[in-house]
């Protein structure tokens, strides 16, 4: 069975050790409201000086905009650990993010928001920098049958974690996993208290 998880235009950022202060600057730490970081995504990198967009960015040049999919290289997310990185990076619209890898805190942010990460190989993310050298890139994942599909039939398939593949296909977070398990947790009480009812 096939299941589209996400479809889009990608964006190569090719970088490594891009690190959480890099994604977003500390100065826009202050809200928790998890609402309006998405101008403040690689803010340094995004704007000069006087505020203008950096043209030399790649996030800021013409045939990226709408970018849903992130490509990068490896140790992605690195530095502090901070939510807001994902939030800004979610917000911004990307969904999907392709790396060599990527910190663990980082990962587990990020997936508990809804987002793919895809770890592939370094010779497999240089074939997917190549292929966008060659122009606009846009690719489907086909996450039940972890696949990335680059078109003309061409594919390549990546590992995941079941637990964390069946959340994402279920559209949960962690607590939402741990939700649907409350009828056996409330049934285990049950029984204990019944056979323990001093406690």
């Amino acid at each position: 069975m096939s299941e589209i998880f996400a479809k889009g235009l990608v964006c190569p950022l090719d970088k490594n050790n891009v690190d959480t202060d890099q994604i977003i600057p500390k100065q826009f730490l202050t809200s928790v409201s998890r609402d309006g970081f998405a101008e403040a995504l690689f803010f340094d990198w995004r704007y000069l000086n006087d505020g203008q967009p950096n043209p030399d960015f790649v996030l800021n040049e013409a045939q990226y905009q709408g970018a849903s999919i992130l490509l990068t290289r490896s140790n992605f997310g690195c530095g502090s650990s901070r939510e807001h990185a994902p939030w800004a990076i979610q917000q911004y619209g990307f969904n999907v993010i392709i790396a060599e890898g990527f910190a663990d805190i980082f990962f587990n942010n990020s997936v508990n928001n809804g987002m793919l990460l895809i770890s592939l190989s370094a010779a497999n993310i240089d074939y997917l920098f190549t292929r966008c050298k060659q122009g606009p890139q846009h690719w489907q994942i086909d996450l039940a049958n972890q696949e990335i599909l680059l078109g003309n039939n061409a594919a390549l398939g990546f590992q995941i974690d079941p637990d964390i593949k069946q959340r994402l296909l279920s559209g949960l977070d962690f607590i939402g996993a741990s939700e649907q398990l409350n009828p056996q947790i409330d049934a285990y009480e049950t029984a204990r208290r019944q056979s323990q009812p001093w406690l």
